[in-house]
């Protein structure tokens, strides 16, 4: 595993798309409460007629040093100072693989950290511009299901609210200062945030533990850079900032170093902020020519697992008998490329990249009328028509039908990674 991890051309753009983890956003991002899709009026519903059961919550990690400086360009300071933890973050808290064992080895953190950055940071790691975006992510959620309505303990209980993250250290520190601005800092039990193996991982696409994913990614992240328009903008802009061809640089990686800048306020070349809209609009390319032509396979196998979870939480809440039937919060801390396959899937992507603290929420309601049960998506605070549904408000039959096109049980998500043949031409 490690092996394969730190071949060549993964440290740099490639490990960007595969190790699905690796990617930042734009300064104009940072207001969470925008978004492109807005809800449609006529499919409103009032909120009393619904009571909710159940909240889940996928979410991207905060602001953090970029992956790789773009070479042959004037290089940033990232300082150790920028990681610094404000106290108000701070909890008690333990990290666990899934069971309940010692953490797990994280082959991808280690990778990081081999890679020290101008100034002396490590790459890929969250700072404390990220940790206050993820605390007030933490507050918005206090402010609508503890203080608006009052759904959720105003203490933290391990009953009640199941963490999980990536195995990164980034993305642990944001489900803890999530946490902490949830529940400020006031916890009944030890905060235990859960991680899996890397080769086991469905909190991202998995192109090392998934080896179909890989077959039919690996030539098309190849062949990213030469799709029509976006070969000729990148030799443009590789022109423009002096950079040498051998480099293999890429919108994906320009993008990741630019960003990360503009979010911590950090000098850019002149050069890029004409270039601006341009680099975010070919990197979505390239990120979606990934799912193309097998996209219902490609999306199956990037976030069917982690939709097949969702849904059985679903259940065992409906159900009521289980062990975790207090369970009323299920936090997922996860990445930019686990949002957009999600995004994708559920045909609400609006070809913009998640921001840091990006965040997908599922609530499972009841009609106070009949009992019957619906499911409310909302993306970065806006409700959502989910295609299929037949309002925002989603009759749980019907969502279950549409994510049934992509969710995947553990077997079969399983038997599908270790086939190398498609089932779509």
């Amino acid at each position: 595993m490690r092996n394969l991890l730190t071949k060549a051309g993964f440290i740099g753009s490639v490990s960007v798309a595969f190790g699905s983890i690796w990617w930042s956003q734009q300064k104009t991002e940072s207001n969470l409460m925008t978004s492109s899709a807005a809800p449609n009026p006529n499919d409103a519903c009032p909120a009393s007629l619904y009571e909710l059961q159940l909240i889940q919550v996928l979410f991207r990690h905060g602001a953090r040093t970029p992956l790789k400086s773009i070479p042959d360009v004037m290089e940033a300071r990232w300082t150790p100072s920028l990681l610094e933890a404000p106290p108000y973050t701070h909890i008690n808290y333990v990290v666990t693989d899934l069971k309940g064992g010692p953490q797990p080895q994280s082959p991808l953190e280690d990778n990081y950290r081999k890679n020290i950055l101008s100034g002396g940071s490590f790459a890929g790691q969250l700072t404390t511009v990220g940790m206050q975006q993820l605390y007030e992510l933490g507050e918005t959620l206090r402010k609508k299901y503890i203080e608006e309505t009052p759904f959720l303990s105003p203490t933290f209980t391990s009953t009640e609210v199941y963490v999980r993250s990536t195995n990164i250290v980034r993305t642990i520190e944001s489900a803890k200062c999530l946490i902490a601005g949830l529940f400020k800092q006031k916890q009944k039990d030890i905060v235990s945030i859960l991680t899996e193996e890397a080769e086991s991982e469905i909190l991202y696409p998995n192109y090392h533990g998934c080896k179909l994913l890989k077959v039919f990614s690996d030539p098309r992240w190849a062949k990213s850079s030469a799709l029509p328009g976006v070969a000729e903008d990148l030799q443009s802009i590789l022109s423009a900032l002096g950079i040498a061809a051998h480099q293999h640089v890429d919108f994906v990686l320009i993008r990741d170093d630019m960003v990360a800048r503009e979010a911590h306020g950090l000098p850019s070349p002149l050069v890029l902020s004409s270039w601006r809209n341009k680099v975010e609009e070919r990197a979505v390319d390239m990120m979606c020519s990934l799912y193309e032509p097998n996209k219902r396979e490609a999306l199956q196998l990037s976030v069917g697992a982690l939709f097949h979870v969702m849904l059985e939480n679903i259940e065992k809440k409906l159900q009521d008998n289980s062990a975790e039937a207090n369970r009323k919060l299920f936090l997922y801390s996860a990445h930019d490329t686990t949002l957009i396959p999600y995004l994708m899937a559920l045909e609400i992507f609006d070809r913009k990249w998640p921001p840091y603290a990006a965040f997908v929420t599922l609530e499972l309601h009841k009609s106070r009328q009949t009992g019957d049960a619906f499911v409310k998506v909302s993306y970065i605070g806006q409700d959502q028509h989910i295609p299929g549904c037949s309002g925002v408000y989603c009759p749980l039959q019907e969502f279950k039908q549409v994510m049934s096109a992509y969710a995947l049980s553990s077997e079969s998500y399983n038997s599908r990674c270790n086939s190398t043949e498609l089932t779509e031409p």
